[in-house]
């Protein structure tokens, strides 16, 4: 591949946030603010602690093992049994589709809530969600460099919208609505950072674009640092604004109308519109980003005969795995317009913070191969171990359905690459 179809830094960073930076802040403020309270930035910033822990350990093993498989090809390196990493590879392809369509979904109420009464239908709501699902695919198809390009005017026009909405806010917060800043318990603040973690979904996914970015020795750890410094930021400022301009129980009557509610009584009625394009770009960012790398994790997970050897057919020009991005786009397009996204969302939370478990698991693992503190892994292991259990108690309090149905997906994947997928273990 020329250099010039290379993906810069800049463009990679811009992959990451875009990942990042979705539907998620828009769809679990209200959670995190319910659970959390005053401290919902704390609740933020703990959830990017475990973010960025994970994402030293994705960096590390990045370098060593560069692959598109990413989170697949680094449970193939660290367990004997190559089972573990399918699985492994199975639910994460799974829980891209349950995000994607999170995001699709959040796109279509935002863009029929600008439309105004003419666009709250619900044709409407399927037509712009389908619509933007089938708009990323044929960018993706197209190439890399389209792929990388938009990613980062998408990126820096939301970016510039969200940071424009929060240096505003930061005048107009009502103290009273702040302090004390722990008032509902300390539990309340580790509640809310498992609840929201699905927000810093995102990142993982640069280690897989390894092989079509310019110079990824130099660039891989700083793409996933900065990448996921720059959302904290973002989450922190935005959460400390809704707070200190919305009362928690005018954020959760409004929920993902939240962001735009808390931009009124400083921005008016020009609020709503700012933060609807704001959620609109961040939402199209977001499909493009997860597109890009799961189709590469497909790509992989074929060669190594965890998906049927069609999900690794490449078009010629590019190198681009066409059969990975159309299969995955129509799963997501099923999602969006069938399934029950709350619970295909609750799955991707827990699936993610598993995921990261291991990945942390596995750069302990293989840390005689590995530069950089063996102590990092262990912590982010704990901390991610702790945050899904603290979910798991979460929906077993409040959603026992469906905690019931994301363990029954766990089990159908689990069966699925068990009965299709068998090979011979080393």
């Amino acid at each position: 591949m020329a250099q010039s179809e290379k993906l810069t830094l800049k463009e990679v960073i811009a992959m990451g946030i875009g990942g990042m930076v979705g539907g998620g802040i828009f769809s679990v403020l209200g959670l995190a603010i319910a659970q959390a309270g005053h401290a919902a930035p704390i609740a933020f910033a703990l959830g990017g602690i475990i973010a960025l822990l994970t994402g030293m350990s994705y960096a590390r093993l990045g370098l060593v093992f560069q692959s598109s498989g990413g989170s697949f090809t680094f449970l193939e390196h660290a367990f004997k049994n190559q089972n573990i990493a399918a699985i492994g590879g199975w639910l994460l392809l799974v829980g891209y589709v349950g995000t994607m369509s999170l995001y699709a979904y959040t796109f279509g109420v935002y863009g029929s809530a600008m439309l105004g009464e003419n666009g709250t239908t619900p044709a409407m709501h399927h037509l712009l969600q389908s619509t933007i699902m089938l708009t990323f695919l044929g960018i993706n198809l197209y190439g890399i460099k389209a792929s990388g390009t938009s990613e980062l005017l998408i990126v820096t026009v939301k970016m510039i919208i969200l940071f424009l909405f929060a240096g505003i806010g930061l005048f107009y917060i009502k103290t009273d609505h702040v302090l004390p800043v722990v008032n509902q318990g300390y539990g309340g603040i580790i509640m809310g950072a498992a609840l929201i973690f699905v927000a810093y979904e995102g990142f993982e996914l640069i280690p897989n674009a390894i092989n079509d970015m310019e110079n990824p020795e130099k660039n891989l750890q700083p793409a996933i640092v900065w990448s996921i410094a720059i959302t904290i930021l973002v989450y922190v400022l935005v959460s400390l604004i809704a707070v200190g301009n919305l009362l928690p129980e005018e954020i959760i009557r409004y929920k993902e109308y939240a962001l735009a509610i808390a931009a009124k009584p400083f921005l008016g009625e020009a609020g709503f519109l700012l933060i609807g394009l704001a959620a609109l770009f961040s939402t199209a960012s977001a499909i493009n980003a997860t597109m890009f790398g799961t189709a590469r994790l497909g790509m992989v997970m074929a060669s190594n005969d965890a998906l049927p050897k069609a999900f690794g057919f490449r078009r010629q020009k590019g190198n681009i795995p066409w059969v990975s991005l159309v299969a995955i786009t129509l799963a997501t397009l099923v999602f969006i317009n069938l399934a029950n996204l709350t619970i295909i969302s609750s799955f991707a939370s827990s699936t993610f913070l598993l995921i990261f478990a291991l990945i942390n698991l596995s750069a302990w693992r293989l840390r005689h191969k590995l530069s950089g503190a063996n102590t990092l892994p262990l912590i982010g292991l704990i901390l991610a171990l702790a945050s899904w259990l603290a979910l798991v108690i979460y929906l077993w309090q409040t959603a026992k359905e469906t905690l019931l149905w994301i363990g029954l997906i766990y089990l159908l994947v689990i069966a699925a690459e068990l009965l299709i997928c068998k090979r011979e273990q080393p």
